[in-house]
């Protein structure tokens, strides 16, 4: 048996009560601490997880917790990845990796330097309906990925969400939100990006909170809200990309690949599971395929799991810094090449993640 690894938790927002609940599947992980600013929000974790409350400064000196988790908002995910390796402890956080290149590469630096590990949300692409994707393409059942499409479509999250303020300031919007799930699925099937052509826009200036308990206040949109593109990847596949929280409604698949010999529709790359349909050529219709993998319901934190087991065996880890980069300059590009009228060349390089092994006992990684 892997000894557990000391998890300090970052950050008791909304998505944090979805990691722990997951975090139970996986015996590597075990939570000794957790901290928020807002003292009341870490008291109620407490409550409901049995995880110590802590303040953040006790617990970044606490010499047990081997890793922090920074489930912090956006603007502050590099800042807390530098505070918990600048204490000696290993980082895993929420998408995405920063709001800039520089804040990015400031990080990979520190944990390079320091021969700590870093991993980054999201990890909804090891799921059993990413998994199959991946594996279908590996087997060589579309031939080889030559275009395809992604479309994550809709108008915010003012009409649901308790505090959508973030979503509409620097590391919101729907490419720094969503975009992260949709460019670290195809990165897995496809590889790197090697060069990106956009052009993004608002649509509105201002939005209206319609869920409680802030209805009726009023949001100023500080980043663009609609963004389309085309990303040439590194074997040749050229994808169209459109984010937007400017459409009231669409019709669109989340993501389609399309191969040589046949085309794919992939799930939506935000949950774990989802069906994998394949229409070959010559066929009329369109096939479901098994998923060849587990974990198709919720498993936020199995990429945390995964960089856990990682540290305990010293293998690679899969939802890592790199990848996370990576996808950190693609969307940054967008916007220079929306400004710039130019396409932008990606300068980062990422080896696809290891894929997960079949036939995996829930609770196995490896």
């Amino acid at each position: 048996m892997v000894e557990p690894v000391r998890i300090g938790l970052i950050g008791c927002g909304v998505i944090s009560a979805a990691y722990l609940r997951a975090a139970r599947v996986f015996d590597v992980l075990s939570f000794i601490g957790c901290a928020d600013i807002n003292s009341d929000a870490s008291a109620q974790c407490e409550d409901r997880f049995n995880v110590k409350a802590m303040t953040v400064d006790e617990l970044l000196r606490n010499d047990e917790i081997e890793v922090v988790l920074n489930l912090t908002i956006p603007n502050a995910h590099a800042s807390v990845n530098v505070d918990a390796l600048s204490a000696g402890k290993h980082a895993y956080c929420e998408k995405p990796f920063g709001l800039t290149v520089a804040e990015g590469r400031t990080v990979l630096e520190m944990s390079a330097a320091k021969n700590l590990r870093v991993g980054c949300a999201p990890d909804t692409f090891l799921g059993g309906g990413h998994q199959t994707v991946r594996h279908l393409i590996d087997a060589n059942t579309i031939g080889k990925p030559i275009a395809g499409t992604a479309f994550m479509m809709g108008h915010g999250h003012e009409s649901w969400h308790p505090a959508p303020e973030f979503y509409y300031k620097p590391g919101g919007g729907p490419l720094f939100d969503m975009g992260p799930y949709y460019l670290t699925a195809l990165i897995n099937s496809l590889g790197s990006v090697n060069r990106v052509a956009a052009i993004t826009g608002r649509a509105f200036a201002q939005r209206t909170i319609t869920s409680q308990p802030k209805n009726g206040e009023i949001i100023d949109v500080e980043v663009d809200t609609h963004t389309a593109g085309t990303l040439e990847f590194s074997n040749g596949a050229i994808i169209t990309l459109v984010m937007s929280f400017d459409v009231w409604g669409h019709t669109h698949h989340n993501i389609e690949l399309h191969g040589l010999t046949a085309s794919m529709s992939v799930p939506d790359p935000n949950g774990f599971g989802g069906t994998v349909r394949i229409r070959r050529g010559g066929q009329q219709g369109w096939e479901e395929q098994a998923l060849t993998h587990g974990y198709t319901e919720n498993m936020r934190s199995i990429g945390l799991a995964d960089m856990c087991m990682s540290i305990r065996s010293g293998r690679t880890h899969r939802a890592g810094a790199e990848l996370a980069f990576h996808v950190l300059e693609v969307m940054e590009a967008f916007e220079r090449s929306s400004k710039t009228n130019e396409h932008i060349q990606i300068e980062s390089r990422v080896e696809r993640p290891d894929p997960l092994p079949l036939d995996l006992a829930h609770g196995e990684l490896d």
